[in-house]
């Protein structure tokens, strides 16, 4: 038995969670409820207007958490490595996808992206996505316990050219960016040798400025970000916009479904630009809250990965919790103006089916990931202490 001053020094901080996946979880559920009213606050004008009911989004929304918490809880449940045994038939679905968009899809400003069914839009490239990051976990891990190091030209890359040649013509260079992109950022904390690390880094920016040169349109962008108002009525109108309704906003914003940008003024304010809409309604108070728990979710998130039982535990934690992040401070950039307009969504807090069923099969892995690692060994006194809900307080030892 441990003497009672002894036991104190034993005990763990009290927390409102038992372990890292209840703060992940707890964390998700925020983001959930924060994106869900700034979903319908950011379109119920836009919804009454074009479709003649202002419940039209968020009637929509509904139906896609619901699907998005069943995928979610069925993730959960999964053992992870499983996934690796479905990944053939999942890529050639995807792929599938890819190209029947390319030949049925739905044009919608511009873009053929969607494949309409008959009870919700599926955007396929979204779930490449997952699918490039499982792959390069499964080849990364594999050399790891071969005891080879990754390399930067490897047969699985045939996998994400083809995907993000199909994305691209669609198209769509963000989901390309991040398909072709999320992998070179596993293979950089993998440990794959630094000198090839040194050349991934060249190859990745050299493929960028040859897009912007093959493609001057994304130049344009890059060129209207840098001085939005030298064209306030054209290319540089909805950043433009998105500054003014983030001014606008100030500390404590002007109330939630008060924000006049959602009137027409700014485009795609419930998707892209939802952060806006967002900064305007709630203020400089609600960004700090929004930041603070994506920045929250990356600690939480490589900390799981971080405890993972073995490298594809650890690599498709990573990887999964990248996805989440990048995109986030992707579109915050964008929306502030900050990086160039290109279509990334905010997980949990735009509007997008598709775009909530990935990063809710993200998690979903995740949480396995970590449920699964091994659990810390802990010391235990004859009658240890509990906390206000009743749980005993124990102490992890490192």
């Amino acid at each position: 038995m441990i003497a009672a001053d002894d036991a104190k020094t034993l005990e763990t901080k009290r927390h409102f969670w038992m372990n890292d996946r209840e703060a992940l979880l707890g964390i998700v559920i925020l983001l959930i409820i924060v994106g869900s009213l700034n979903v319908f606050s950011s379109s119920f004008i836009i919804a009454d207007t074009n479709y003649g009911s202002p419940y039209f989004f968020i009637k929509k929304h509904g139906i896609n958490l619901l699907i998005g918490l069943f995928v979610f809880a069925f993730a959960v449940r999964v053992d992870y490595h499983k996934w690796r045994d479905w990944m053939l038939f999942i890529t050639g679905a995807v792929i599938l996808g890819l190209i029947l968009v390319l030949i049925f899809g739905e044009y919608i400003n511009g873009a053929q992206r969607w494949l309409s069914l008959k009870f919700m839009t599926v955007q396929p490239a979204e779930f490449a996505k997952i699918v490039t990051i499982f792959v390069e976990a499964s080849y990364i891990a594999s050399r790891v316990s071969k005891g080879r190091p990754a390399v930067i030209f490897h047969k699985q890359i045939i996998i994400y050219g083809v995907m993000a040649f199909l994305i691209e013509r669609e198209p769509d260079g963000a989901t390309m960016a991040i398909v072709a992109g999320i992998p070179m950022v596993m293979l950089l904390i993998s440990n794959m040798p630094k000198k090839q690390k040194i050349g991934l880094i060249v190859v990745g920016i050299l493929s960028v400025i040859g897009i912007c040169i093959l493609q001057p349109y994304r130049m344009e962008r890059i060129i209207t970000m840098l001085d939005p108002w030298s064209d306030p009525m054209d290319t540089g109108y909805q950043v433009v916009q998105s500054l003014s309704a983030i001014g606008s906003g100030g500390l404590f914003g002007m109330g939630i479904g008060v924000g006049i940008s959602k009137y027409n003024y700014l485009p795609e304010g419930h998707t892209d630009f939802a952060f806006a809409i967002w900064s305007q309604e709630i203020g400089f108070v609600g960004v700090i809250i929004v930041l603070a728990l994506f920045a929250a979710f990356a600690y939480y998130g490589v900390k799981i990965a971080n405890s993972a039982k073995d490298p594809l535990g650890q690599m498709l934690g990573f990887g999964l919790t990248a996805l989440i992040i990048i995109q986030a401070v992707a579109n915050m950039f964008m929306v502030a103006g900050w990086m160039p307009v290109i279509g990334v969504p905010l997980p949990f807090i735009s509007y997008g089916g598709s775009s909530l069923l990935t990063n809710l099969w993200a998690i979903g892995i995740i949480m396995n990931i970590g449920m699964q690692a091994a659990p810390p060994k802990m010391l235990v006194t004859s009658a240890p202490p509990k906390d206000v809900f009743g749980r005993p307080t124990l102490k992890r030892v490192k």
